[in-house]
């Protein structure tokens, strides 16, 4: 096995996140005849590379290291992240639930149908139910709805009056929850196939007898309802196992029946579900790491069509001084007339009537009242036009490419399922390979959906940088950009030069070198992007510190330089012996040049 390593160079510290005692040197696993099951990338980059982009650096920008300096293998597995939450399927959720009714059961000596009706009343919560239980039995019996022993007997009786069609009917007819009450089979299937096609509070339901707090239970749903109405109420107490447990909600992805439980204090709320859905546990919207839940939500809301419209308005058109309503401009002519009923005439600079115009006022083309009053300050309405203006070209500079992003990942995502299911068995034949020794591709395009999401989660962000953090906003304007630039690299990698392969007559010698490249820009740009993530997520808060104490490194942000420079040439100007900042997905390249 060969490993390749990123060369030791001086580092400096930029907003905190690398010092010479933590950093971890980037590593790129990669076997060499790229089989077997156990591939995986090492990714110990503790931040970005100083060099990312530079295409002026040589060869020995990476160095080969033997298969005696690698590490143990299960040492490597024992230090990947674990997992914070499970996804569960529908037999694995019923699992849990019956598991839970059989431990209330046992522990409290009571039927399967209360232990079912108590968790129900406190949420699925096992330890919850012990608790008030042990705590205060009658009371929690009297507000459950859970009867030691019937309110009404009617043992001694063979025929009964039903409480609610009031047909005296045989005691064979009649049905009654533990409360005893009896009304006849007719009535108890209407009450409660009634209250399942109302919606999951048939749950909660309680004896008909309107004095009565006993609870129905499923017992009596089996024996009563009908197999439609049957079938509901099993959805809706298998749904009820999650809705009303406060670690675990569905997959939010169309059609998807699973579930995921997440373990508090579990690390970050992004969660996979087995559908491939990747969703924030917290809000259910898809991942938008670094974005928080709050902004995402802001941002939707400004995404809405209502919202954007309330704003066109607002710089495009002003309000009839008459009735208020909203006019647009249309000709150049200051002389206004609203619509009918109201046809009142203005004038379109100083909302004033026009009859009030003339020389005096400037004409038709301008308005001394307007000016005068412009002078002394006096036109709110006119700045605050001028700042929803302002503030709609911003939204758009960031939405256009928010959404961009979006689209990019869609076609990404189509791309991988086409190379999945087209190209890779064709590329096996071609290059007279196996499609274990191909995974590298497939991981090259889930990478690049993957950032390509990050990325577009970082324009919410960028909106939302407060607009007097210069020296903020210009460093993370410069990590963006070198994002692009990384992830652009990548894409075209996996995109243009893999189709040369692809459509080869017969096997490539260089195609070997071919896969190097490509694993070694999919590891680093990962690396990039996570420890971006976490830059980001911490508010950059390191950035003004150091921009006081002026101990940055010459990537400041006031000197950012582009990733896609030569020898000095780009955003800002370098030499080939600038310092290393961390991590760059610019560098592996060139290796395979």
């Amino acid at each position: 096995m060969l490993r390749i390593f990123a060369p030791q160079r001086p580092w400096v510290t930029v907003f905190g996140m690398v010092s010479e005692d933590n950093v971890i040197e980037d590593s790129v696993s990669v076997e060499d005849d790229f089989d077997g099951d156990d591939y995986d990338y090492d990714d110990g980059g503790d931040y970005y590379d100083d060099d990312y982009g530079d295409a002026g650096d040589d060869d020995d920008d990476y160095c080969l290291v033997e298969d005696d300096d690698v590490d143990d293998p299960g040492a490597m597995v024992s230090r990947r992240p674990k997992l914070g939450y499970t996804v569960l399927q529908e037999a694995d959720i019923k699992q849990r639930q019956e598991d839970d009714i059989s431990k209330v059961s046992t522990v409290l000596s009571l039927s399967q149908v209360e232990a079912t009706i108590l968790l129900r009343h406190y949420n699925w919560n096992v330890n919850e139910v012990h608790d008030e239980w042990f705590s205060d039995e009658e009371r929690v019996r009297k507000s459950v709805g859970l009867f030691e022993r019937p309110v009404v007997d009617v043992s001694y009786a063979n025929e009964f009056t039903c409480g609610i069609c009031f047909d005296l009917l045989p005691c064979d007819n009649f049905a009654s929850a533990s409360c005893g009450h009896p009304f006849c089979w007719e009535c108890w299937q209407g009450y409660i196939c009634t209250s399942i096609n109302d919606g999951p509070g048939c749950l909660l339901l309680r004896c008909p007898e309107p004095s009565c707090k006993a609870a129905v239970g499923p017992d009596m749903i089996d024996k009563l309802a009908p197999c439609e109405e049957k079938e509901k109420y099993s959805q809706f107490l298998l749904r009820s196992y999650i809705e009303d447990n406060r670690e675990a909600k569905w997959c939010p992805a169309p059609g998807c029946e699973n579930a995921v439980n997440f373990a508090v204090g579990g690390g970050d709320f992004d969660v996979t579900c087995l559908c491939s859905y990747r969703f924030c546990w917290n809000c259910t919207v898809e991942a938008h790491r670094p974005v928080d839940c709050e902004t995402v939500t802001k941002w939707m809301l400004k995404n809405s069509v209502d919202g954007e419209n309330v704003n066109w308005i607002l710089h495009n058109s002003k309000t009839c001084p008459k009735c208020k309503r909203p006019i647009e401009k249309n000709q150049g002519c200051m002389h206004m007339t609203c619509t009918p009923p109201c046809s009142y005439e203005f004038c379109w600079l100083c909302l004033r009537a026009w009859s009030s115009h003339g020389l005096a006022t400037g004409g038709f083309y301008s308005c001394n009242v307007y000016e005068a009053e412009m002078q002394k300050g006096n036109v709110d309405a006119e700045m605050r036009r001028e700042m929803a203006k302002n503030s709609f070209e911003k939204y758009t500079h960031y939405y256009e490419r928010w959404a961009s992003n979006q689209s990019s990942r869609e076609k990404a995502l189509e791309d991988l399922n086409r190379m999945e299911s087209e190209n890779m068995e064709k590329l096996c034949n071609v290059q007279c390979t196996t499609m274990s020794q191909l995974k590298c591709i497939t991981e090259a395009w889930l990478q690049i959906v993957e950032c390509r999401r990050v990325l577009k989660w970082t324009y919410a962000y960028g909106y939302y940088l407060p607009e007097h953090e210069k020296t903020k906003t210009q460093f993370f304007e410069y990590l963006q950009g070198e994002a692009e630039a990384g992830l652009e690299r990548l894409h075209r990698c996996a995109e243009k030069e893999l189709d040369k392969y692809v459509t080869a007559d017969g096997p490539s010698s260089d195609f070997d070198d071919f896969r190097t490249k490509l694993t070694g820009l999919t590891s680093v740009t990962k690396t990039y992007f996570e420890n971006l993530v976490r830059a980001l997520e911490n508010g950059l808060e390191d950035v003004n510190s150091t921009a006081c104490n002026k101990t940055a490194s010459p990537r400041s942000p006031a000197s950012p330089r582009s990733p896609t420079g030569r020898n000095g040439k780009g955003r800002g100007s370098r030499g080939k012996e600038s310092p290393r900042a961390g991590v760059s997905p610019k560098n592996v390249d060139d290796t395979s040049k």
